[in-house]
């Protein structure tokens, strides 16, 4: 097995006993012999438990950046704050370390998780800088309104998207019965809070009237889109807008990605 193969596998084998032992129980011992490596061999790679543990964690959320990435390439309608939050929200559900790191599940992370504020507190910092260039794009192209202060809508998205994370525990018995449904609802309350409706334009910029037509539907669907007016027509002009827009914050999320590959590495032992 190569090495970087054998860390894969590692990393893999101590994400699965955090989650299921918690911070406390899981000893470099017990990985090394669910991944039928020699103590040693672990310690080849990390120099300690904890950076063993937050390496998990940075391949995780590394995984579902590329995910999201992946997916903004694929269809620029997928830079709307409403269509990531939706895509993360599910991701996350999927990942059970990232889904403890959010609600502070303390049985699990121990007190990795203070360990971890402390070692990415400069990532972090990035990946603030980041969604706020995010939603400025989204503004100079006329994807989400202009009538607040940027760093008002970058609070309001996050406090938003952590509420409905962390509700997941919270309100479980008061949820509605699917994931799909929570992420649906996440998607309209910040399409209702921060984006520009379909059927106002890109450009309005103005007070939001409602959750707008389905982005997903594209041009040509419906009406004829080719009259310049209506809900098709508008749709057709936000993806084109989110077109124009995507290259810059798929550029943004890109060097972020490569931060968090950054991170992992300074984590391996030299």
């Amino acid at each position: 097995m190569e090495r970087s193969q054998r860390a894969d596998h590692i990393l893999d084998v101590a994400g699965e006993l955090l989650v299921a032992w918690g911070y406390g129980r899981v000893t470099i011992d017990e990985i090394a012999r669910r991944a039928k490596v020699g103590k040693g061999t672990v310690y080849l790679h990390w120099k300690t438990k904890d950076a063993l543990l937050l390496a998990v964690m940075l391949k995780a959320q590394s995984l579902i950046h590329q995910r999201q990435l992946e997916l903004m390439r694929a269809d620029p309608l997928e830079i709307l704050p409403s269509r990531m939050l939706r895509r993360h929200f599910l991701d996350f559900q999927g990942e059970p370390v990232l889904r403890a790191l959010y609600t502070d599940d303390a049985d699990i992370l121990g007190r990795l998780n203070d360990t971890a504020k402390k070692e990415f507190a400069e990532l972090m910092a990035q990946g603030d800088r980041h969604l706020r260039r995010h939603l400025e794009v989204l503004r100079e192209h006329g994807l989400v309104r202009d009538d607040t202060d940027v760093h008002h809508q970058q609070y309001a998205l996050l406090a938003t998207s952590n509420g409905f994370f962390t509700a997941e525990a919270l309100l479980s018995d008061r949820a509605p019965d699917t994931l799909e449904v929570r992420a649906d609802i996440l998607a309209r309350t910040i399409r209702s809070a921060l984006e520009v409706p379909a059927d106002a334009g890109p450009g309005s910029g103005g007070p939001d009237s409602g959750p707008g037509s389905d982005l997903g539907s594209g041009p040509g669907s419906g009406s004829d889109s080719r009259s310049g007016s209506g809900p098709d027509a508008a749709s057709a002009l936000t993806r084109a807008a989110a077109a124009a827009a995507a290259p810059e914050i798929i550029a943004c999320y890109e060097h972020f990605n490569e931060l968090c590959a950054q991170e992992m590495r300074r984590q391996i032992r030299d």
